[in-house]
């Protein structure tokens, strides 16, 4: 089958576009901006990429057009439309589908899904469930949001019964506004959290927990839901039914089954009270125990010991851009260290943030200063429906430098609450000049986007480097 996928340098489409070829399937693809280091990945597969959604490439006659929810009807300032190639589809009655659908129909059949949904964790949690496995003697395919380090690739199609995927409530496509996560039929589906977000597409929280109770509707009796028991809006999609196994995680009531007891990198796990295993790691952060709690009851639910993935855990090596360090600066005497993170919604930040500044601690400290730059860069955040949240996703940071470019709130007045603390800039180099200014020897600088950030750590290390040297 030859298919042709509109829009295939995200991460989700690109990674299909990564299986699909390891399927055997002969595959090209077009995209805005088709750039490194997505680009370089796919053209090594062999995959043509086209640069830009012309009404030419209709002349390909794929067997399938594949499009991606990046892809629109809307309309330039001069009338023209913003994807010809999808108006040409359209007029032409040629064969479309999405990308989740085609998953669904051409990947996932067939196999135990192991999906992994929530607002935050998602693919740190999809990357411990495959590592977990692959230890476990399971080794799965799996499709994740980002490059989990112990695998180095984002996607793989795995000849085992399971399959893991970072499983997204963001829409499917402009013709199924039905979140991802529905098409995928997962026999074991992790909850990890819910909170409000992408504002872009949801009017409210009540409207994501009726898409997550459309993915439970989906998992057989004969499944498991893992759902975080400290989550009232979990708790609220549960009540509107729920025909599978529970396991619940997280909270101290003895109803939660899986639970954990100790540091945040050194705690015993516990069933029903028991221990059942020990999880020692570099990871930090209560987030991360809680994720672990997920992917040790999801993969025991396939048949992995709690304690053998307990002990794979302790050999996880996380995800690009989670905490992923980036470089230190020697200067007079002590190290600056710049971390990449892919924080951008406020729980997310604080999450991550509050996760180092107990590292820290623990590690007696407690004088090393959190520096936080960030850019809000999702749909959410661009429309300021979050901004009042700021100050309080920045308290455990002890300075705060935002990157205004492209917002129409002001993130000065957001961030007022927290005074002289916080720094605003609209470009990356007066951004950039305000961290090096402020830095000291002991500083942590973490740098949070979920997009590039303007190669903000890159020239921020450049700079640090320089007046190291002068």
């Amino acid at each position: 089958m030859h298919i042709h996928i509109l829009g295939i340098c995200g991460t989700f489409m690109g990674g299909l576009a990564a299986l699909a070829r390891e399927a055997g399937h002969r595959v090209t693809g077009c995209d805005a901006g088709v750039y490194p280091p997505m680009s370089d990945q796919l053209r090594a597969l062999g995959i043509d990429l086209i640069e830009g959604f012309g009404a030419d490439q209709l002349a390909l006659s794929p067997d399938m057009f594949v499009v991606g929810n990046v892809v629109s009807r809307a309309r330039l300032p001069d009338g023209s439309p913003k994807f010809p190639l999808m108006e040409a589809i359209l007029d032409a009655g040629k064969p479309y589908t999405s990308g989740p659908q085609w998953l669904a129909e051409h990947v996932l059949l067939g196999r135990h899904v192991l999906a992994v949904a929530g607002t935050h964790g998602k693919t740190t949690t999809t990357s411990m469930l495959a590592w977990v496995l692959e230890q476990g003697g399971k080794p799965p395919g799996f499709l994740v949001g980002g490059v989990p380090l112990d695998f180095g690739v984002s996607a793989r199609l795995g000849d085992g019964a399971a399959f893991v995927i970072e499983a997204d409530e963001y829409d499917t496509a402009f013709f199924d506004k039905r979140s991802k996560f529905v098409h995928y039929r997962p026999r074991t589906a992790v909850l990890n959290n819910l909170e409000f977000d992408h504002a872009d597409i949801f009017d409210d929280l009540a409207a994501i927990e009726r898409q997550f109770h459309h993915l439970v509707r989906t998992v057989p009796s004969t499944g498991r839901l893992v759902v975080n028991a400290t989550e009232e809006s979990l708790q609220r999609v549960l009540a509107q039914g729920c025909w599978s196994e529970l396991a619940r995680f997280g909270a101290s009531s003895p109803n939660s089954g899986w639970q954990a007891r100790g540091s945040h990198d050194a705690f015993d796990v516990l069933y029903r009270g028991e221990p059942v295993g020990r999880v020692e790691w570099a990871l930090s952060g209560l987030h991360n125990q809680m994720n672990a709690l997920a992917a040790i009851a999801a993969a025991e639910h396939v048949g992995v010991a709690p304690a053998d993935a307990a002990r794979a855990l302790g050999s996880f090596r996380n995800v690009r851009r989670r905490m992923e360090l980036r470089g230190t600066v020697e200067r007079n005497g002590g190290a600056i260290t710049v971390y990449d993170d892919f924080a951008h919604h406020p729980t997310a930040i604080r999450t991550t943030l509050d996760g180092l500044r107990k590292k820290l601690d623990d590690a007696g400290k407690q004088s090393e200063r959190i520096l936080a730059a960030f850019e809000p860069r999702s749909n959410t955040m661009k429309l300021g429906v979050m901004a009042a949240q700021l100050p309080w996703s920045l308290e455990s940071a002890d300075l705060a430098f935002c990157h205004t470019a492209g917002l129409d709130w002001d993130a000065a007045a957001a961030l007022a609450p927290m005074g002289d603390r916080a720094q605003v800039a609209n470009a990356i180099e007066p951004l950039v000049a305000q961290l090096v200014a402020a830095a000291r020897p002991g500083d942590h600088i973490v740098c949070m986007s979920n997009g590039g950030f303007g190669g903000v750590h890159d020239k921020l290390l450049a700079a640090l480097r320089a007046t190291a040297a002068s």
